[in-house]
Parts: structure tokens; C-alpha cells; sequence
């Protein structure tokens, strides 16, 4: 096993691991003894997710807690142990490494792993919808990056993240989208209108993606303190990022979660259907013109 720097989906795995011992009534050093571990400190890194766990050695670990088979929680935590070694970011991190701060490696992952993402976006497009030429000029007009090759290479990341759309195993997604993010002309009538139509050809040709529009006239609604998505899963409860100016935040307890999926719910019936989402946005692409 190997020494792992701590993210969200191993910090979950070791934190189902630390609820088992501590129902089993086990310090860490006679945890450790009982799995055939070196020592507590050994495992008190695999519940801190600084060492990886092979789904094969969790065996020893359900023995030594007394979780006997055909208990749920075995097949849960096989699950988190499996999206926990999941290495299928770990390219586009190496590749993009310079151009991704620190929280959002953890969306990267989330957003490769999810079963499932619900995507409310207030004011801008969400990255993974995103057409090259729109990406440039938001992220360019954000002024967080310093140089243009910054810019750029932020973009390009943006694009390859559009890949979980397309995968074996597409990621579903469905996003309601302000009307304020179709009005806002970034760089220009012609990359807007560009982008409103990929947002019809992605509804069009992949049912995976469902995007509704929320209009001004609705007026109040749950969403107003700003954009977030709710990652949902195979294994795990939901994570809600929630994406103010100058980070990400996420948030795991069940009332936050709760709260964010009763929201999401009244939004879809707040919001225009699919069918009239889509001519909603065919009317602006005729305005922006």
C-alpha cells in the first residue's frame, strides 16, 4: 500500500473505516493487531486517507470489527474503496496540474466519479457544458489567471472535462440554467450564440443531459445565494459543492445535503420544462444576434 495525499472520496472511505472501529469498541493499536496491521499509527493513516486500501484487504478489517457477511455495510464500503483508488483523473491532474488550484482537484474528482450531477448555475454556463471559444472568455474575463497561456490551459482543461459526457458509462446530468447565464454575452454575440446551440445539441443528441431554464419571472426561488452542484453516487451520500468567489465549499452532513436536494426539487418544478427550455433558448440566440 502506498502513501496518498488525503481527498474527498478516501477521506469518506476512511472515515466509514473509523466508524466501524469505534463501534466495535477497538483503540487503534489493537485495531491494527487484529487486521494484521504494522501498528495503530499505520492505521490511523488509512482512516486520515494518507495510505490507500485495496478493496481485496478489507477483508481483514470486516473480521476484525465484527461485520459479518451479507452485511450491507460491507458491500457499501467495497464500493468507496473502489472509487477511492479510482486513477482515472490522475492524467488530466498531471497534464493540468499548474492550471488547478487546490479544491478543484477535488471537483475533478468528484465529477469523474459521480453517478449522477444536478447542476443549478447562476450566472454562467457550468464548465463541463461549456464550448471552447465560451470557456476562454469567461475564464479570461475572471482575471484569476495571470498570463494568457494560463488562460488557455485552464480552457483546454475545460474541455477535456467534457469527456464524462461522452464515456462508456456517461455521467447524467441535469442542469437548470438562470436565465441570466443565457443572457450574459460572453465574448461576444457569435461565441454566445455558438454556445446556446451546443447547449441544444447536447440535449438533443444525449439524453444523459437534461437542461431546463429558470426565467426571470419567476422571481424568488430557493437558489438565490448562487450556483452548486449536488454529486450523487453509487457508494456514499451525496457531496454539494457550493462555489462562492474565491473557493469551493463542500458539504457532506445529512441536514446541508437534505436542505440542497429539497431546493434542487422545487427548482425543477419552478423552472420551465425541457421542451420549452429549448425554445426558450432558441429565442435568445435571435436576440443576441
Amino acid at each position: 500500500m502506498s502513501e496518498a495525499q488525503p481527498n474527498v472520496m478516501r477521506l469518506r472511505l476512511g472515515g466509514a473505516l473509523k466508524m466501524l472501529r469505534r463501534r466495535a469498541g477497538l483503540n487503534l493499536d489493537d485495531a491494527a493487531a487484529r487486521i494484521g496491521l504494522p501498528s495503530g499509527a499505520t492505521l490511523s493513516k488509512v482512516e486520515n486517507a494518507k495510505r490507500l486500501v485495496a478493496v481485496t484487504a478489507l477483508d481483514a478489517y470486516f473480521t476484525a470489527y465484527g461485520i459479518e457477511e451479507g452485511d450491507a455495510r460491507r458491500e457499501e464500503i467495497r464500493k468507496l474503496a473502489t472509487l477511492a483508488g479510482s486513477t482515472r483523473r490522475a492524467n488530466l491532474l498531471r497534464q493540468y496540474g499548474d492550471a488547478v488550484p487546490d479544491p478543484f482537484a477535488d471537483y475533478l474528482e468528484l465529477e469523474e466519479l459521480a453517478a449522477q450531477a444536478d447542476i443549478y448555475a447562476s450566472q454562467v454556463i457550468p464548465g463541463v457544458l461549456q464550448t471552447s471559444a465560451y470557456a476562454h472568455a469567461v475564464i479570461d474575463g475572471g482575471r484569476r489567471w495571470r498570463t494568457e497561456r494560463e488562460v488557455r490551459t485552464f480552457a483546454e482543461l475545460r474541455m477535456q472535462r467534457s469527456a464524462v459526457l461522452t464515456r462508456e458509462t456517461p455521467l447524467p446530468v441535469w442542469c437548470i440554467l438562470d436565465e441570466a447565464a443565457l443572457r450574459r454575452v460572453m465574448g461576444g454575440p457569435a461565441v454566445m450564440a455558438e454556445q446556446l446551440h451546443h447547449l441544444l445539441a447536447l440535449h438533443e443528441r444525449h439524453p444523459h443531459v437534461q437542461i431546463q431554464v429558470l426565467p426571470f419571472t419567476t422571481g424568488a426561488h430557493p437558489a438565490q445565494d448562487g450556483s452548486h452542484t449536488i454529486f450523487r453516487f453509487d457508494a456514499g451520500s451525496p457531496v454539494v459543492v457550493v462555489e462562492p468567489m474565491t473557493t469551493s465549499l463542500y458539504l457532506e452532513e445529512d441536514a446541508d445535503v437534505g436542505q440542497y436536494d429539497v431546493n434542487f426539487n422545487h427548482l425543477r418544478t419552478q423552472a420551465l420544462d425541457t421542451k420549452r427550455s429549448r425554445t426558450f433558448i432558441r429565442d435568445v440566440i435571435k436576440e443576441i444576434r
